[in-house]
């Protein structure tokens, strides 16, 4: 695999911290879990994995000239919110299309967390109706139309970084970051365990350690509700990843590990046990999680190691995406 062949531009602090969760743990009683914190790997409006994916694309954007980074999400997006905060760092506009992807009846969840902060960092943010999907998107188009009317040269990044030529090489670095960390701790964490919707996170995760000389699992924990969609947009974009760093082994389906039972039946809509797990994390770690993403990668976790679908041998890395920025806009859950 050659990575470095590709530029990257440093939006993260160095490499994000990992620790271990000794309480949870032990509360749970099965397998070592340790917490690798992409919530925290940047002082761009609170980071996230995004801000990873992006130190690839930001090169590409920069050498075609690009004034204004495009972008789309829900209303909540912790995404476009990462895009704004890049944009207003490189001193290029933003313009985001959020989409009304959750049904949330909370009367401040479009004043509120992401879209907040999207706006206090002075993106261009317009409102769609249109409902939640991870395929690429009218609004979007038209928002890139918007731009060169305006005589702006715009930069197209689709929702969560995914869908893009290289939205799958910041988790491919990632996983050489986490081999380095590895020696430097002395620990091999035989299962990795991440939340999965717009799927490049966890594609660029299974091409980085395909790489790699020691097998791994990597768990996909859907949030998408959508199972069967993110599944395959995973495949496809682990399979181009693969071709685009030159991975001497082909990407097949059964590399894509995705775990369907914690997602809900709707996008972005906590379950009992979501918020079980948001309330576990904080209680016994002090580690904020949120209700659309890592609640429900929380639950997940949590779960599998309660039926021991994880080994108690196991040693477990909990990849912790960000999120927390909208919790403001479910805050009557926690009055």
């Amino acid at each position: 695999m050659n990575l470095d062949r590709f530029e990257r531009h440093p939006l993260m602090f160095g490499p994000s911290p990992i620790h271990p969760l000794k309480r949870l743990s032990e509360y749970l009683g099965g397998p070592q879990i340790w917490a690798k914190r992409d919530d925290c790997n940047s002082g761009l409006a609170y980071g996230g994995n995004k801000i990873r994916k992006l130190e690839y694309l930001v090169p590409d954007a920069l050498a075609q000239g690009c004034d204004t980074l495009v972008s789309i999400g829900g209303v909540q997006s912790n995404h476009t919110r990462q895009v704004a905060a890049v944009a207003a760092h490189l001193g290029l506009n933003a313009y985001l299309v959020q989409e009304h992807w959750v049904d949330w009846p909370d009367a401040v969840y479009d004043r509120v967390g992401n879209i907040q902060l999207s706006r206090i960092l002075g993106a261009h943010v317009e409102l769609s109706p249109a409902k939640f999907s991870i395929g690429i998107r009218e609004s979007w188009q038209h928002a890139l139309e918007a731009v060169r009317r305006r005589g702006g040269k715009p930069y197209a990044i689709p929702a969560g970084a995914s869908d893009h030529p290289l939205g799958g090489l910041g988790f491919a670095n990632f996983a050489r970051e986490v081999n380095r960390q590895e020696q430097e701790l002395e620990v091999f964490f035989d299962h990795v365990v991440v939340c999965s919707v717009t799927g490049s996170t966890q594609a660029g995760m299974i091409v980085g350690f395909a790489a790699q000389d020691r097998s791994r699992t990597v768990i996909g924990i859907d949030a998408s509700a959508k199972p069967e969609e993110t599944r395959a947009q995973v495949l496809k974009i682990a399979r181009a990843t693969a071709d685009t760093v030159g991975l001497d082994r082909e990407i097949t389906g059964d590399d894509v590990i995705l775990e369907d039972a914690y997602a809900g039946e709707r996008y972005g809509v906590p379950t009992p046990e979501t918020l079980e797990a948001i309330q576990l994390a904080a209680r016994l770690e002090g580690m904020i999680t949120d209700p659309v993403y890592e609640g429900k990668s929380m639950a997940g976790l949590i779960d599998l190691v309660r039926q021991r679908a994880i080994p108690d041998t196991a040693r477990v890395l909990y990849v912790h995406l960000g999120g927390a920025p909208a919790l403001s806009a479910y805050g009557a859950l926690f009055t």
